[in-house]
């Protein structure tokens, strides 16, 4: 038999200007608080107006955020009251368009719990097509040993690596000592931290030895371009990170010869690519004597370019005097070791 249940009276629709707390019938809610549905539509709304994409997303999370919440448990009960101040600091910082993750310190990627700062780029899902990329091209996970990641930055590509190649261990390196701390403290974080080495430096610059698989996300952006970005990317995000040049292409220069005395036999690298810039970073790649692919992300655009040595063309038997192994640094060089 159904137990009854009391009747109780809804309350009546809103009127324009009106909020939950101040509708008749409703709890009264102390100074300095807010309920969980107004704070929320007075979030977007003030987002909204600030042009912020997706006010509604961003208001919702910032809530959680700030109530140490997920946004699931948000929407159990809207009517539960807050403390609005936490809320406000964090609308404002959203609305000057700071970007959400460095508010909320984290991101997502490859469904890694990433840390993030303002010392590296964001990880984007963009930057995902690299991993799909290298999971294509070497099939057999379990041959693939060492990996490096040049200019690691949170060390995404890393990390996401190496959670799906079990037996390999990664070197990531960055000219940014507090990018490998980050990148550092996220290994350990997601319990790699045995299987992960960070290096301060340029490049492979202070690196020996051959990887099986080879990842970068250089700056491509152009000089001239940056001004134009969107301003949670120009005004937040580090410029070393994103410039690439007059033409973008200043660090795949650079990259690209290196990449022949780094490969493993057998072995793949696997470079993003910013739009439009396909044709002219196979035209280096195909100089520096590698046999090109691609791969497009989701909306279509060519985003990640996979490298192999062209047949008939032999890597350098030997690297270049100098070069260290991974794990050892030239005096006067950072270092930030996860092993």
């Amino acid at each position: 038999m159904t137990t009854p249940v009391a009747k109780r009276s809804l309350p009546l629709p809103l009127r324009e200007g009106e909020n939950i707390a101040s509708h008749p019938g409703s709890i009264p809610t102390p100074a300095g608080q807010s309920r969980i549905a107004t704070a929320l539509r007075d979030g977007a709304a003030r987002l909204r107006a600030a042009g912020i994409d997706n006010p509604r997303l961003d208001a919702r999370l910032l809530l959680a955020n700030a109530l140490g919440l997920t946004t699931e448990s948000l929407l159990r009960d809207p009517n539960a009251p807050i403390d609005q101040a936490c809320y406000n600091a964090l609308l404002t910082r959203r609305a000057v368009h700071e970007p959400l993750a460095l508010i909320t310190g984290r991101r997502e990627f490859w469904s890694l719990d990433l840390a993030v700062s303002a010392a590296t780029l964001i990880p984007r899902a963009d930057s995902e097509t690299l991993i799909e990329a290298a999971l294509a091209a070497l099939p057999d996970r379990a041959r693939v040993r060492r990996i490096l990641d040049l200019g690691t930055g949170t060390g995404c590509l890393l990390l996401a690596a190496l959670s799906e190649f079990p037996a390999a261990f990664g070197v990531g390196t960055d000219r940014s000592s507090a990018a490998t701390t980050l990148a550092r403290d996220n290994a350990a974080m997601l319990g790699m931290a045995d299987r992960a080495e960070f290096v301060c430096t340029d490049w492979a610059a202070a690196l020996a030895g051959r990887f099986d698989l080879i990842l970068s996300n250089p700056p491509y952006i152009r000089t001239g371009d940056l001004a134009g970005l969107m301003p949670e990317v120009a005004r937040y995000e580090p410029a070393a990170a994103l410039d690439g040049g007059l033409d973008g292409l200043n660090a795949y220069r650079r990259i690209l010869p290196e990449l022949p005395g780094r490969l493993a036999a057998g072995g793949v690298a696997v470079l993003e690519l910013g739009e439009g810039q396909q044709q002219a970073v196979a035209a280096l790649a195909g100089a520096a004597g590698f046999a090109v692919t691609s791969r497009a992300d989701l909306a279509g655009i060519p985003r990640a370019l996979v490298l192999r040595p062209a047949p008939g063309v032999c890597p350098p038997r030997h690297v270049p005097p100098g070069r260290l192994p991974p794990g050892r640094v030239p005096a006067g060089a950072c270092k930030v070791s996860g092993a």
